[in-house]
């Protein structure tokens, strides 16, 4: 999903089909690879490349569908659904080596949300980062309902269940009815 949305960022600036396999391979392992660099784990693709042919099979099938006006509702949908996997994967990946809960949490949002960072960076887009959209928000919701729910003794499978649902519907509601946090109101001082 998310090597997909790398493929339709570089679809939208009119990029060759190189650029599109690049921008789909970091979008689609750049979080994971941040997150095993970080724990300590082998990096996940490196010893199973299937996960770099998987996005790069999402490439080109952006590339072959060619134009759509659909593009980008897909890619907000497809980065919800992305963003949601992985939140649950990262903090699962990080539980399962040793991670303590609340560090664990933290590795599912960044394993959610950097891939999605990097594409934005080179795709010269504004980063999620700094638009006004629910996003970490719902990354950080699904990662800590797997590590509470996994802590609270449901297994694996059902905190899954349970922390990618928590997050794809907070996004899916972001996206819906455009809500936001409230944003910093500091006081204007005049200095």
């Amino acid at each position: 999903m998310f090597g997909a949305t790398g493929a339709l960022a570089a679809a939208r600036g009119k990029h060759d089909i190189v650029t599109f396999a690049f921008f789909a391979a970091f979008t689609g392992v750049g979080g994971g690879t941040l997150r095993d660099l970080l724990i300590g784990a082998p990096v996940f693709w490196v010893a199973r490349p299937g996960y770099l042919i998987v996005t790069l099979v999402a490439a080109v099938a952006v590339w072959v569908l060619g134009p759509r006006p659909f593009r980008e509702r897909a890619i907000a949908w497809l980065d919800a659904l992305g963003m949601a996997a992985y939140a649950v994967v990262g903090a699962a990946k990080a539980t399962a080596a040793g991670v303590p809960p609340l560090s664990a949490t933290a590795m599912g949002v960044l394993t959610a949300a950097f891939g999605g960072i990097i594409r934005d960076v080179l795709a010269g887009e504004p980063s999620i980062l700094l638009r006004r959209e629910i996003y970490l928000t719902a990354a950080l919701l699904g990662a800590a309902v797997f590590v509470l729910s996994q802590w609270a003794g449901l297994s694996s499978l059902a905190a899954g269940l349970a922390g990618f649902a928590a997050a794809f519907a907070l996004r899916a509601g972001a996206l819906v009815f455009n809500w936001s946090l409230p944003s910093f109101r500091g006081r204007d001082d005049g200095g």
